[in-house]
């Protein structure tokens, strides 16, 4: 974000159902099968979703599981998710195709640890992780009031409590922020899918209630009902890869911080944690949240740059908004003290050698609750007192 203290702010959401999402849970839940196999495969599974078609292609290293497997489990997450629509269902009229195919021997050549040289970095880039104090969970409001708005409907429609209502959906919330804080809302889109049985008027009727309870009170006092806007553009009937064709790794931004923090543009989706594009940018997150629940600072940015086949990162940067030198230095100094962020200390740092990442696909991989099965690890704040000054 800018140095403006007063300005608006928007980040928006797509729920499981928006076409990249799809295929975005599709490609983890590759991820998840070969882990569960073996917690050392490699895996990167990129997926297409379109019109009763499915395409998967990528690289695998692993056990050996069956093309009709995966075809099986593909079918298991369309069905999750909802759709058994005439242009995309998880019966039969949907085509699946798999086109994985094994790792290049060169790419494992610079991954692999061997003898007493220790495993390299997947691929070279940048990334970033962010936390600030807007929200319990150390996020910034906007994305996470877009996230919840989305996962609130999406509990509804699957228990049937929300009827008409279809998987492809679509939120944004502006902020307006004074002093640098967010103080209310301005505006909510909210863009859902239909049946044909309702009229906008229900549409509206029916989604007002997810903005009223997943936005605190105080920051819809005043709320001008004329800037909640649903399906703006009217009927929404044909959605998700009917609508639209899907594609693995497309909403970075809605993966991660809604634009309130800069990112490298590696996805995270289909990709195993070997891959710093997903494991280091969790590390960085991990370390931010960290770092803003010691209370030192309201809001931390940190960067991490790899060089593919090389252990260690080429650098750590970190910003603390606040023109401190000697905090920032301070921070930076604790950092490489205390976190191992080569490829392997990362991984074991935070348990990632685990099928945790299906679940990661939809509604952020940031701002959740850690779990009991090791997933979102990267959330947990149990090394804010490493900065305690």
């Amino acid at each position: 974000m800018s140095n403006l203290k007063n300005f608006l702010f928007t980040s928006e959401s797509v729920s499981e159902g928006h076409p990249d999402k799809v295929s975005d849970r599709i490609s983890d839940m590759v991820v998840d099968t070969y882990l569960s196999g073996d917690p050392y495969s490699r895996v990167a599974c990129e997926t297409l979703t379109t019109t009763n078609k499915v395409v998967l292609a990528g690289e695998v290293r692993g056990p050996k599981i069956s093309k009709d497997d995966l075809i099986n489990k593909v079918r298991g997450c369309i069905k999750d998710i909802g759709y058994d629509q005439d242009g995309f269902t998880w019966k039969e009229a949907t085509k699946i195709e798999s086109y994985l195919h094994s790792q290049s021997t060169d790419i494992a050549m610079g991954v692999d640890s061997s003898g007493n040289k220790d495993e390299g970095a997947g691929d070279q880039g940048i990334m970033f992780g962010y936390a600030c104090n807007e929200t319990d969970v150390l996020m910034p409001a906007p994305i996470h009031y877009s996230h919840k708005i989305l996962r609130l409907m999406a509990e509804d429609r699957k228990s049937g409590k929300l009827k008409n209502i279809e998987p492809d959906s679509k939120s944004q919330v502006t902020f307006e922020y004074a002093d640098g804080k967010p103080l209310k809302v301005k505006s909510v889109v909210i863009s859902s899918q239909h049946s044909p049985d309702v009229n906008q008027n229900d549409v509206r009727e029916l989604l007002r209630p997810y903005m009223i309870n997943s936005i605190p009170k105080q920051f819809l006092e005043g709320f001008n009902e004329d800037e909640f806007y649903v399906n703006p553009t009217g009927n929404f009937v044909i959605g998700g890869p009917d609508g639209d064709t899907g594609l693995t790794g497309r909403k970075i931004i809605v993966d991660t911080y809604g634009g309130a923090a800069p990112h490298g543009g590696g996805a995270f989706s289909g990709k195993d944690p070997t891959k710093v594009d997903r494991s280091a940018a969790y590390a960085a997150r991990y370390i931010a949240k960290n770092v803003v629940a010691s209370r030192i600072t309201d809001k931390c940015l940190i960067q991490l740059a790899y060089a593919i086949g090389v252990s260690k990162p080429l650098s750590i940067y970190v910003n603390l908004f606040d023109n401190d030198f000697e905090k920032n230095k301070f921070v930076e100094k604790k950092i490489k003290e205390n976190f191992d962020l080569s490829p392997r200390g990362i991984r074991e740092m935070l348990s990632l050698n685990k099928p945790i990442y299906e679940k990661t696909a939809a509604y952020g991989h940031f701002g959740r609750e850690p779990e009991k099965d090791g997933a979102f690890s990267w959330e947990n704040i149990d090394k804010s007192n490493i900065f305690l000054k």
